[in-house]
């Protein structure tokens, strides 16, 4: 069984050694879910009034040699589940015959969101201890939220200095807040720096080095503010994007900013009661235009990855009509949500009791996704940031 080390007493739910590292949990397959008989809860709603919904129904049992430690080149050859919620079928393809199960006029959405050099190293004024720092949203000009390490020894006020590798360039960073849930509020004194002196935060379970940092973006990752990838999109390359455009397939973009709303674990033994952390997420007047132009014409709308899903739905109206939207994002979907939008998905094999396998479950069904792990575990697909894909239709 692969298990991802928690966070110890006092620390705000991350881990820290060698790379910054982003938190998940793992753990062994259990029971099953159970949705109350008649319930239906509203359009875009996601919380469970009397459900006994457990967290540890979304666990499964997963070799650690399944946990890709690097990218399959060139980036297309993955392999692809597709998973057909119909009738539960299950194909096994290569990630690039994915052109073959998409139609013209359907609607391919990617999160072209850029991840950034999140992690910066330095130490404390006053007294030089190592303090590591993962920059999380940008709030203004220079002012970000973030977590740091060793959060008991940081106080509001404390000042890191973060020096360049060469000495030159000096990197101030004061905490002028500290959080409740565990964040800080951090501002930085040339925030230009941060390219040049922050470094890409690969998840915990991914030991091996990267040698192309490119590799851990999408092709057309454009948007800088990620602190990790939409994965589901790192398996296209420029060619495959050609020849999906040249079966009239329109490709539109969204924007999410992949943060601790998307990797923070799920503690709480009831699901519902788990608090999703805000990210930045932005849906053009042009994306909610074409969306909707399809929507109204029955044209299918794919979504790859869940950031792509929780942009589309967050802007979606009660009647599929999506509207631009530009602003936090905290929609948090679990089995039972009523998808107003989206009606096929690509995403890679997410970690257990995560919010990314919840939203998966979902759109397909508990029992359905978590045979179809099985199915992928029994066939060695690879797992994770690094690993596989699944088309669920």
């Amino acid at each position: 069984m692969a298990c991802m080390k928690k966070a110890g007493r006092g620390q705000p739910g991350f881990v820290f050694s060698g790379p910054f590292e982003i938190p998940f949990l793992c753990s062994p397959f259990s029971a099953r879910a159970i949705i109350p008989v008649g319930y239906v809860p509203p359009p875009g709603h996601c919380r469970f009034p009397g459900s006994s919904m457990k967290t540890s129904d979304f666990e499964y049992e997963l070799p650690p040699d399944r946990i890709a430690q690097t990218p399959v080149e060139p980036r297309d050859h993955s392999r692809l589940l597709v998973l057909h919620r119909a009738s539960g079928r299950i194909e096994h393809r290569r990630f690039w015959e994915i052109e073959d199960y998409l139609e013209a006029g359907d609607v391919l959405v990617l999160n072209e969101s850029r991840v950034i050099p999140a992690r910066l190293l330095g130490e404390k004024r006053g007294g030089g201890a190592k303090v590591e720092i993962l920059l999380l949203n940008r709030l203004d000009t220079g002012t970000w939220e973030a977590l740091a390490r060793p959060g008991k020894r940081l106080r509001k006020g404390s000042v890191i200095e973060i020096a360049s590798a060469d000495g030159k360039d000096r990197l101030i960073a004061e905490i002028r807040d500290k959080r409740a849930d565990g964040t800080v509020i951090v501002r930085l004194s040339e925030e230009s720096l941060i390219e040049r002196m922050g470094t890409v935060p690969l998840p915990p379970y991914i030991h091996e080095t990267l040698s192309d940092p490119e590799r851990y973006q999408t092709v057309y990752a454009r948007n800088k503010g990620s602190v990790a990838a939409p994965t589901a999109g790192l398996h296209f390359t420029p060619a495959l994007l050609d020849r999906i455009r040249g079966k009239g397939i329109e490709i539109a973009f969204v924007t999410l900013h992949v943060g601790l709303g998307s990797f923070r674990p799920v503690k709480t033994e009831d699901p519902a009661q788990h608090v999703l952390h805000n990210e930045f997420c932005e849906v053009s007047p042009d994306t909610a235009r074409r969306l909707s132009l399809a929507k109204r014409e029955g044209r299918r709308i794919v979504a790859v990855g869940t950031t792509a899903v929780r942009s589309i739905e967050k802007a979606a109206q009660l009647n599929g009509e999506v509207e631009a939207f530009r602003g936090w994002n905290d929609l948090y979907i679990l089995p039972g949500y009523r998808f107003r939008t989206v009606e096929a998905l690509v995403t890679n094999f997410h970690l257990p009791r995560s919010t990314l396998l919840m939203l998966v479950c979902a759109f397909a069904g508990r029992d359905l996704t978590l045979g179809a792990y099985k199915e992928a575990v029994r066939k060695g697909y690879r797992f994770y940031s690094f690993g596989d894909a699944m088309l669920i239709l």
